[in-house]
């Protein structure tokens, strides 16, 4: 454990474009790699006299990131003064708005939560809040439920990352921070790429430099002079040697026919890019549900643009004509797609933003932000389907009865994944962090209507 301290100080005494990030020789070697595939030999295990959790206990989780906050009223929890129309499900007594009619054949694979109640109201904290339980505290950084999860149940099998973010951000990148570890360090962070609906999509990590041939990385004496050349010469190292066994993970990595197929959308049909929807949230989410099936624990679709959901303006018309039919499109077909495989049951699907949208229009059309009341569906990975939690007034502004907070869905999404939710991690300042942390400080507890 010395080691690894001395490791992870040895990363921060550099900025990471030091490092000669992604694509580089650098990740060639690992060093890029090297936070999360530290995942096998530091993964916390279970502790006695955890909580219980599922027999069966899910495998992977795949959120679908709905960057900016959906509107709950022309969404999951329709409501009369919603421009749209509630439409009936395939389970009885079910009703969604008339803009998800695919999702609304699927109701016997979903559940929604129609109670969600978070305590930010702009972009940045609602974010970090969604994403840690949190509310963000300059004097300590909190880890993601993503890293959290990587964690507690490390990589899934050997060689591919435990934890992927897709696709990184164009604007305000200081939104991926919040997906990140922080104080749980580096080594659980998520591999962040690129857009994979894009042409010129490629996974740089898994990409040699054109400089360097297959023939030269296998030749461990050209990878000895690499490493000298590339490293040596920056800075002496403490522990240095400590490194050699993640730069050879990392060096599998690259090498792995398996790794870079699990990357590679060309080895999907064109109908079934299709049916995904050939836009960047619909091959995020295909992107996803592959490298769920080559093995990675958890995955982030976040394919829409920065704030995409962030309707201030023509709310109507951008859920009608983009929003919405991209998630009816792509969320269908994933719970399809999935279901086919064999992987819904061991496969929790989470479809979310960061709060919902005011139940009345500004003067330019559009819904504000509102956090005390909106909601988000669930799927898959051994949560009860067909099930509304909560309920909201007859205008989805405020919730009646029991709130469901951040600290109770990370809870539902440990548990479901066989994970103690009611585990604390010590931080570097020695305080007890719970990791499914809710509203006044107090333990997050599963959903009971669904796990």
């Amino acid at each position: 454990m010395k080691n690894v301290v001395q490791l992870k100080n040895s990363f921060n005494r550099f900025p990471r474009r030091d490092f000669l990030r992604i694509g580089s020789l650098t990740s060639l070697l690992g060093l890029s790699l090297s936070e999360f595939l530290k995942l096998s030999s530091l993964a916390a295990t279970g502790e006695d006299g955890m909580a219980s959790v599922p027999r069966n206990p899910a495998q992977a989780c795949i959120l679908l990131w709905l960057e900016g906050g959906p509107s709950h009223i022309d969404t999951w929890d329709p409501k009369p003064n919603s421009s749209f129309k509630a439409i009936p499900t395939k389970v009885p007594g079910i009703q969604v708005s008339e803009l998800l009619p695919r999702v609304a054949g699927h109701m016997d694979k979903l559940s929604i939560v129609r109670s969600m109640y978070t305590l930010e109201q702009d972009h940045d904290p609602s974010v970090y809040y969604a994403m840690t339980g949190h509310r963000p505290n300059p004097a300590m950084r909190f880890p993601s439920i993503g890293s959290v999860v990587a964690k507690e149940k490390g990589p899934r099998r050997p060689g591919m990352p435990p934890y992927v973010m897709h696709p990184k951000w164009q604007r305000n990148h200081i939104y991926e921070e919040y997906f990140k570890a922080g104080f749980l360090g580096p080594e659980f962070d998520p591999m962040i790429v690129s857009d994979p609906s894009k042409d010129t999509f490629r996974v740089p990590d898994l990409t040699l430099p054109k400089s360097i041939s297959m023939e030269r990385i296998h030749d461990r004496r050209s990878l000895l002079k690499i490493v000298d050349r590339s490293f040596r010469d920056i800075e002496e190292i403490a522990q240095y040697v400590d490194m050699d066994k993640f730069q050879e993970e990392a060096l599998g990595m690259i090498l792995s026919p398996t790794v870079r197929k699990a990357f590679d959308l060309s080895q999907e049909s064109e109908k079934t890019k299709r049916s995904y929807g050939l836009h960047g949230f619909g091959q995020s989410v295909l992107l996803a549900r592959r490298l769920v099936e080559y093995g990675c624990r958890f995955v982030t679709a976040a394919g829409y643009k920065f704030n995409e959901w962030d309707t201030h303006q023509t709310n109507d018309i951008m859920h009608r004509d983009t929003l919405v039919p991209q998630l009816d499109q792509s969320l269908s077909f994933l719970l399809e797609d999935l279901e086919q495989r064999g992987l819904l049951e061991s496969t929790l699907v989470v479809a979310m933003g960061e709060f919902g949208r005011t139940p009345h229009h500004n003067a330019k059309d559009g819904r504000d932000h509102w956090p005390q009341c909106w909601s988000l569906a669930l799927a898959g990975g051994g949560i009860r389907a067909g099930e509304i939690v909560g309920r909201s007034d007859e205008k989805g502004a405020n919730i009646l009865g029991q709130r469901t907070s951040i600290g109770d869905l990370s809870a539902t999404i440990y548990k479901a994944l066989g994970i103690d939710w009611t585990k604390e991690i010590m931080s570097p300042i020695g305080r007890p962090v719970k990791i499914a942390n809710s509203i006044d400080d107090v333990t997050g507890q599963p959903i009971e209507k669904l796990i």
